[in-house]
């Protein structure tokens, strides 16, 4: 696969919609061609411990940012008819399909492919576990700021073009 958009959102809380965070990372060719964060006001607007936990964001980072189809519609542009490519696709697919939903936005039928389970497939027992770090440095990307969604749809890509 050499044309494919990595795709990671970080959420606020349990609910998939409330995405606070996104990060792409379109290819074409093989050749990384744009690089985006954007933060997110999330919906439900509320941060939940273990979320912030996790990413360290809390509502005085995206009170003041525009809510997700304000996002989307910038971002779009960057990667319309592309593939999505996610670690533990699965959720970004959720979180994608329940933001849609939230702001009631025509939900596209986006395909995904999942690097984890790919991983899964490739490295099978051979990686203690198939995280995004460990998947991230057995192809060669070492991931400094796992939980950020840039640096995770980084390694997302870099894992794509190593295993799919």
């Amino acid at each position: 696969m050499r044309d494919f958009v990595a795709i990671d959102f970080e959420t606020a809380n349990s609910d998939p919609s409330s995405i606070c965070s996104v990060g792409i990372v379109v290819v074409r060719e093989g050749v990384v061609q744009h690089r985006v964060h954007r933060l997110v006001r999330p919906v439900p607007n509320y941060y939940s411990f273990h979320n912030t936990r996790v990413h360290g964001m809390t509502r005085r980072d995206t009170d003041f940012q525009v809510g997700f189809p304000m996002v989307w519609r910038e971002l779009q542009p960057m990667f319309a008819g592309l593939p999505f490519v996610a670690h533990n696709a699965p959720f970004e697919q959720r979180c994608l399909r329940a933001v849609h939903e939230i702001y009631n936005m025509p939900y596209p039928e986006y395909t995904f492919h999942c690097t984890c389970s790919t991983a899964r497939k490739v490295f099978g027992k051979s990686l203690p576990n198939h995280r995004l770090p460990t998947v991230a440095s057995a192809c060669g990307y070492e991931l400094s700021a796992h939980h950020h969604a840039l640096a995770d749809a980084e390694a997302c890509a870099a894992i794509a073009l190593k295993i799919l």
